[in-house]
């Protein structure tokens, strides 16, 4: 049995590296024996991914026909790269209807989202409980990138812009 996990362990590694490898907008860094650090260039942010985590790669195929790998982790987490970006799910948050965002994000969705909060500020129609709903997709997309490991400690202080802007926009 243990040579089967270590046989899972070592193929999952080969993949890994292999597609983080041969990626257009994903390069490794601090790759090493048990780990591999994965960063997109679209935006600089990189987790860490520990193998001894790694319970599974699935190999698949988007609609459009493009390859990427699915991570399931040993902890229930999952983690999808793409050729240039690494996708994660958005975790709940309390009052914010889960169905209506997509089950995968990126960390660019974090300006998407955050343009979208300043448009509906400097809309005269713009309602405080719009604001308040972008406000928690926002924070949905962060603590599910700072689950799988992103560093979103900056991203995090828009979320103060955002009260300024609003202040403004009421003045």
């Amino acid at each position: 049995m243990a040579n089967t996990s270590e046989g899972n362990y070592t193929n999952n590694k080969i993949t890994i590296n292999k597609y983080v490898d041969q990626a257009d907008g994903l390069k490794s860094i601090d790759a090493i024996t048990e780990s591999i650090g994965i960063r997109q260039t679209v935006d600089g942010k990189s987790i860490c991914l520990d193998f001894m985590n790694v319970e599974e790669v699935i190999e698949r195929v988007d609609p459009q026909g493009k390859d990427f790998l699915q991570i399931n982790l040993t902890d229930g987490k999952k983690i999808l790269l793409t050729s240039k970006l690494i996708g994660f799910k958005p975790l709940a948050c309390k009052g914010l209807d889960m169905d209506k965002l997509p089950k995968v994000v990126t960390t660019p969705d974090l300006i998407s989202v955050f343009e979208a909060i300043e448009e509906t500020i400097g809309n005269d129609a713009a309602s405080i409980i719009e604001v308040d709903v972008l406000k928690k997709v926002f924070r949905s997309v962060i603590n599910g990138g700072e689950e799988i490991g992103f560093n979103l400690d900056n991203e995090k202080t828009w979320l103060g812009q955002i009260d300024s802007l609003r202040n403004k926009f009421i003045a």
